[in-house]
């Protein structure tokens, strides 16, 4: 009887061991009793053919299925695992779960399952597609099939369900369970080059400089302007790669990013791509997995999960927008995606190359202290011009949906010259908050203590912490009076304000309620690059990396909230989204600006970004935080407790305190407090941030405490997480 170690899918950080008649390979999924329940575990430890001598071995229950011929998860990617859960001090059944797709955690099989396909039938070979002329979209589709046999989701996407059930009504063709073959490096023999530009010396400079690192671990920073062809020197650098058949995983921030990106490198090199992202179904997700796993794809590219996705024979990581927050996980196992990724490379003796702007300030003091190497692109591609940025003083200026009437006067000037305009507003929904004029009381949730935010289109108040919604009240609750009025603006009034000032101009409002829904934003943005729009009106959604290349003018309507922050990274991040915001004009022939408008225009902070740029901005801000003693001078972790009762929150942390205090008094702490927002959901949110300048003896103190804080009386009344390197303080 051999003695197995399984990692299981539950909240304790610790792994099981359970018996099997036969030893069992680390990376093997079993399907394993815990408590009443069956749950899928995943072994972790090579077979111990000694069979130790095991406390209580007689009571160790037994694996009930193997489900896995051989491991699903390789002997990298389970160092890796291993990694993570002793860096970020996490269940390692999570963590191995977090690692697969969804239908693998449910103990789905791993083989490639039979996909639906559509041929023609006999009827079909012996039909001419003249017959079709008078529905074109069939007639489309059958002459594809006659060339080859189409997947049946592939085939409502190019043709339409419509067009594809007719034919199959039609009996000119019919529906197939086909098993997909495994062929494995396929795309090596298909592989051809598009026409390309000619880089230009910037680009060549680094271009070359990544060749030199093939085949061995090396980090790369990417410093270039916005619009200075990054994505030029990822499809240059990948190239000899993608020859000598290695693979190449591309991490990108957002979903909207992913279409662009993907249809480029498509386009550069005519193979298939890998494409990752939580719109996918489960079993789409997990035939890309499966793919990628087996080295029928040269290139995946997907969002922060992407990280997992194993791969035959890698090349290459590359993490485009590398400073984004969404690469950092905010709940469960809170990883960054960014560290990950160079471990992950590290294991391999691959290269990581990371790429921004607006570089987080932690990639930048690694490439300033030698750490990485350090490319630049100081100049934007195809002699585009640098975006000009002003400051536009709003103080004692009328206001028209938020808008002073100097920028009103901007923006006509660039639509009257048949230029698109940006308008940037950093708050979904109609106002952010519903008053009564007569007594002042604010509309609040109860859940959060926060104010509702004003949804005018469907009439109704929602929260945006919680997502709890209610109807539009007709009177204060307080006073009773009906004098209801919005304060502040937001994405739905300024929408509704520039269809009255400009009501012949046609305009799109892209934010998180307009975009929902498979391919919306994909659609939208193409819609913009065929000038179907002159005023975009949107979130943070626009600032992520895409190309306008017919935009001449963003207007910023407030960053002044973001100068007052509590959150020591809130300059970092508004650099960075001024920053990037600034890089959507100008992209192409026609120069472009930036206006923000400030009620603060002498804010040394906006100076600073206005004048000399972000990389000023960013290099004078490493030398405040290394005199401040904050990150990435210093390592830090977060506990985070949430209950009910406040009392049982804060009582945790103080114990938590006390516990590393006993630990270790060179440990530096700070708190209980509450956390920037203070109640959601209904549960009170505190936090206990604990900084040291050095990372082991931090994470030293914590693996000794932990024990102990799990022992505190509270600790099974209140919910509490540890965050390791934390970038969000809300």
């Amino acid at each position: 009887m051999a003695y197995i170690c399984v990692a299981v899918p539950v909240p304790l950080r610790q792994l099981f061991t359970y018996t099997h008649h036969c030893d069992l390979a680390a990376g093997v999924r079993v399907r394993v009793p815990f408590g009443p329940r069956k749950l899928v575990g995943i072994v972790v430890d090579e077979p111990n053919k000694d069979a130790p001598e095991i406390e209580n071995a007689d009571k160790l229950k037994a694996i009930e299925t193997v489900l896995d011929e051989a491991p699903i998860i390789d002997a990298v990617l389970l160092k890796m695992a291993q990694w993570l859960w002793q860096y970020y001090h996490h269940a390692p059944g999570e963590v191995l779960h977090t690692m697969l797709p969804v239908l693998l955690r449910k103990g789905e099989t791993a083989q490639v399952l039979p996909e639906e396909r559509i041929r023609l039938t006999e009827t079909g070979e012996r039909t001419s597609s003249d017959e079709l002329t008078r529905a074109p979209k069939q007639k489309a589709f059958f002459e594809a099939l006659q060339k080859s046999s189409l997947s049946a989701q592939q085939s409502r996407k190019l043709f339409g369900s419509p067009a594809v059930k007719s034919i199959i009504d039609k009996s000119l063709a019919e529906v197939v369970d086909v098993v997909p073959e495994v062929r494995e490096q396929e795309w090596l023999s298909t592989i051809s080059i598009d026409e390309k530009p000619i880089p230009d010396t910037e680009q060549s400079v680094a271009i070359a400089a990544l060749n030199q690192q093939h085949g061995k671990f090396a980090v790369s920073l990417l410093e270039g302007v916005t619009g200075s062809g990054k994505t030029e020197v990822y499809l240059q650098a990948i190239e000899p790669l993608l020859q000598a058949g290695k693979q190449i995983l591309i991490l990108v921030p957002e979903i909207g990013l992913t279409p662009q990106t993907v249809s480029r490198f498509e386009k550069r090199f005519s193979i298939d791509v890998g494409v990752l992202h939580s719109q996918l179904s489960d079993k789409a997700r997990l035939r890309v997995w499966q793919r990628a796993k087996s080295g029928e794809l040269g290139i995946v590219i997907g969002t922060r999960s992407a990280i997992f996705t194993p791969l035959a024979n890698p090349g290459m990581i590359i993490v485009d927008e590398e400073h984004d927050e969404s690469f950092k996980q905010q709940d469960g196992l809170r990883y960054h995606a960014r560290d990950l990724a160079a471990m992950r490379a590290k294991q391999h003796s691959i290269p990581l190359l990371l790429g921004s702007a607006t570089p987080a300030l932690e990639s930048l003091n690694n490439a300033l202290g030698g750490r990485y190497a350090h490319l630049h692109l100081t100049r934007r591609a195809g002699g585009a011009q640098n975006t000009h940025q002003h400051l536009l003083d709003a103080r004692d200026q009328p206001l028209h949906y938020g808008i002073s009437q100097a920028l009103l006067t901007i923006m006509r000037q660039h639509i009257n010259a048949g230029n698109q305009v940006l308008v940037f507003v950093n708050r979904r929904g109609y106002a952010p908050a519903l008053l009564c004029h007569h007594c002042g009381e604010t509309v609040t949730c109860k859940r959060c203590d926060r104010p509702y935010t004003v949804h005018k289109s469907h009439n109704r108040l929602q929260c945006h912490h919680c997502a709890g919604t209610r109807a539009m009240p007709r009177q204060c609750e307080a006073c009773h009076s009906s004098s209801l009025v919005t304060a502040g603006t937001g994405t739905e009034q300024v929408e509704d304000g520039l269809a009255s000032l400009f009501p012949d101009v046609k305009q799109v409002r892209i934010d998180s309620d307009t975009v929902r829904g498979k391919d919306k934003l994909h659609q939208t943005l193409g819609a913009i690059n065929r000038q179907e729009y002159q005023l975009l009106v949107g979130t943070q959604i626009l600032s992520k990396g895409h190309h306008f290349p017919h935009v001449t003018l963003v207007a910023v309507l407030d960053c002044d909230g973001a100068l007052f922050s509590a959150d020591f990274r809130a300059p970092e991040k508004l650099a960075q989204l001024v920053t990037q915001l600034a890089g959507r004009a100008g992209r192409a022939s026609k120069p472009g600006e930036m206006w923000l408008q400030t009620h603060n225009p002498h804010h040394p902070l906006l100076q600073d970004l206005v004048n000399n740029g972000y990389g000023h901005f960013a290099r004078h801000a490493l030398i405040e935080r290394k005199a401040a003693g904050l990150p990435p001078y210093i390592s830090q972790f977060v506990v985070r407790c949430e209950a009910a009762d406040s009392a049982l929150a804060f009582a945790f942390l103080s114990g938590s305190r006390n516990v590393f205090a006993a630990s270790n008094n060179d440990i530096e702490m700070s708190g209980p407090f509450p956390s920037l927002i203070e109640k959601r959901q209904g549960r009170f949110r505190f936090m206990l941030i604990c900084s040291h300048n050095k990372r082991a003896p931090l994470h030293g103190v914590l693996r000794q405490s932990l024990p102990f804080l799990q022992a505190l009386p509270q600790a099974t009344k209140v919910r509490w997480s540890v965050d390791i390197d934390p970038t969000d303080f809300s």
